[in-house]
Parts: C-alpha cells; sequence; structure tokens
C-alpha cells in the first residue's frame, strides 16, 4: 500500500510534467472510457494529493480522483522531470518503494538531479515485458497490461493500473471527499490542522494503532509509519486515544509533518534520525537501515536490545518494542 509521500510525489510529477498541457486521455483497458471522454483533449490545471489520494482539476471544472489502493500504481515513460529515487523504480510510482535508492560513487544520481529532464520507459511487472519495452524506441509504448487509463502529451506518458478508485468528479463531488478525510500536513500544517488531529484522538477510547491508520483522523499515515512513528514517541500501540495526553497527540502531529516532509523530498520512508554520509546513503539503499521497528520482528530493539513483536491489529501487520513503548 503506498503510504502519503508517494502520492504527494506523483502530484509533483503531474504538476512538472503535465499541468498547462493538453492531455489525451484514454482507457486502453476500456474500463474508464466513459470517464476518458470526458476528461480527452482538455487541459491539465492542477495536480495535488490529500493523504493516500490524487486529484487532478481539468478544465471545464472536470476532476479525475485515484485513490492507488494496495496494487495500484503509475508507470511513466518519456522525456520526463524525474530524480535519483524515481529513476531507481523505473518509472513506476506507487506501490511502496521498499528496495530504496542506490547513488552512484560520482553523485550523478543524486537528489540534487531533481527537475532534470531525462529518458525513462516504463517497468512492467513480467520480466519478458520489461526486456521487450526496454528494447523498443516507440513513443508512446504500447500498453502493456490492464491499463485502467493513459493520460498523454507530445513528449510524456503516463499509465495507471490496478487502482482502487479511478473517477470523474464535480467539485462538489471533490468537497464531499475531502470532508472525509483527517488534515495532511502537506496541504495544512497549521494549527488549526493540528488541533483538528488532536480532538480527534483524544476523545476516542480506540487503540492509537488503529487511529493512526483511520484517514478520517488523519490522512496518509500508513502501516510503516505508524510503525515508526509510535516506536518514536514511545507509546504503545495499544493505548486507547483517551488515555494519550493533549502533549503526546501534539508530538505524533509534529513528528508527522517532519517525516512526511522527508519522505516527499528524499522518496524513502526516512525514520532514523542524524544519518549522515555513508551511513545516510546505506539508509536510503536499504530498508534496514532506514527504520527502527518495520520488518525487525524477532530482532533485537535498536535502542534498548529486547526483540521487536509482530501482532495483528485490524488484518494489519503491527512492529513494535514492548519496552520502548509503554
Amino acid at each position: 500500500m503506498p503510504e502519503g509521500h508517494s502520492v504527494h510525489r506523483i502530484a509533483r510529477q503531474f504538476e512538472r510534467n503535465f499541468v498547462g498541457q493538453r492531455v489525451v486521455v484514454t482507457s486502453p483497458q476500456g474500463r474508464f472510457s466513459d470517464g476518458a471522454a470526458v476528461l480527452n483533449n482538455l487541459e491539465l490545471e492542477e495536480a495535488w494529493a490529500v493523504g493516500k489520494q490524487l486529484f487532478m482539476r481539468f478544465s471545464g471544472d472536470h476532476w479525475l480522483r485515484v485513490h492507488l489502493g494496495i496494487y495500484g500504481a503509475w508507470d511513466f515513460s518519456g522525456t520526463i522531470h524525474a530524480d535519483a529515487t524515481i529513476a531507481s523504480a523505473n518509472g513506476r510510482m506507487g506501490q511502496t518503494n521498499q528496495r530504496g535508492t542506490v547513488f552512484d560513487a560520482a553523485g550523478e544520481n543524486s537528489l540534487s538531479s531533481i527537475g532534470a529532464p531525462r529518458k525513462t520507459r516504463m517497468r512492467m511487472a513480467e520480466e519478458q515485458h520489461e526486456r521487450e519495452l526496454e528494447q523498443t524506441t516507440q513513443f508512446p509504448p504500447e500498453p502493456i497490461g490492464a491499463v485502467r487509463v493513459r493520460l498523454l502529451t507530445e513528449t510524456v506518458c503516463a499509465d495507471l493500473r490496478g487502482p482502487t478508485a479511478c473517477e470523474v468528479l464535480t467539485s462538489e463531488q471533490v468537497d464531499a471527499v475531502l470532508s472525509r478525510l483527517g488534515p495532511d500536513p502537506q496541504r495544512d500544517s497549521s494549527d488549526e490542522a493540528g488541533q483538528k488531529f488532536v480532538d480527534a484522538v483524544v476523545k476516542k477510547n480506540t487503540p492509537i494503532g488503529l487511529l493512526l491508520m483511520d484517514q478520517s483522523v488523519v490522512a496518509g499515515i500508513g502501516n510503516v509509519y505508524r510503525a515508526e512513528m509510535l516506536f518514536r514517541a514511545h507509546i504503545d500501540p495499544y493505548r486507547p486515544g483517551k488515555k494519550v495526553t493533549s502533549d503526546e497527540a501534539w508530538g505524533l502531529w509534529r513528528d508527522w509533518v517532519y517525516l512526511l516532509e522527508i519522505g516527499v523530498q528524499t522518496g524513502q520512508m526516512m525514520t532514523i534520525d542524524g544519518l549522515e554520509g555513508e551511513a545516510w546513503r546505506q539508509a536510503m539503499a536499504n530498508r534496514a537501515d532506514r527504520h527502527w521497528v518495520y520488518k525487525r520482528e524477532g530482532l533485537p530493539c535498536l535502542k534498548c536490545g529486547t526483540h521487536i513483536r509482530l501482532d495483528e491489529m485490524a488484518n494489519r501487520k503491527l512492529y513494535w518494542c514492548p519496552s520502548c513503548q509503554t
């Protein structure tokens, strides 16, 4: 499941490569044919995200809403403005990029390259398709697999596969969706937004580990950030929200503001602070070096040595340290 930082980064790619241009919209799979007909040859005027949902406004006040869900992803191809983390995923954005970003010794593959246009080809799930695509210079590439919607300009192509939601909305319908979502600090990091989060937490008897995954409480947090934020705050995930103090809830909000910005800027869910030089590059490349508890079940806690626990909470895996998180 892609977490909030990924969808904000997808929105940035559409801002850099599509906004201000007329877009050819098709549905190679056929399941979005009616929606594609509404949007086809309209100008894309803006693109932004709230939590895990992407919103794109086309001329005539038509909106495209996409929720990637568990399996959805965008594939970008053509001459696109990319960065090292997108290059490491071969143009695939959406499914959580846990494999990391490797930086070469000369620094060519660096975050300083953000915004530099480069030729990029799509990465497909099946290896034979991937090889075929690498051997062709055709643009746009032939759709491969179940492409729900294709957005195409003269230089850039974006293909969407496997979303939970992909629909055309009116402004009123967009507002209705937004009203059901909790605050997202990339859209609003004000004290008012933070207070909305704090109020939603401290009045409920629901465990804080569930509240952080509730998109109506706070938008964008997923399994990785949930585990890491609670560890960083030394909070037991089973503690009811009403037993989380206001100061603790504010601490969680401020940490989310901080970690989400790192995720948007680097493309990785970096949750261990203070890494520099080779240690930072190693953490960018390897998940095990950038997280405190996530996917570390059975291993000693990096702070106290207690074995990290793996539980199940509402059908999602929960990683935590029973000694550090009290």
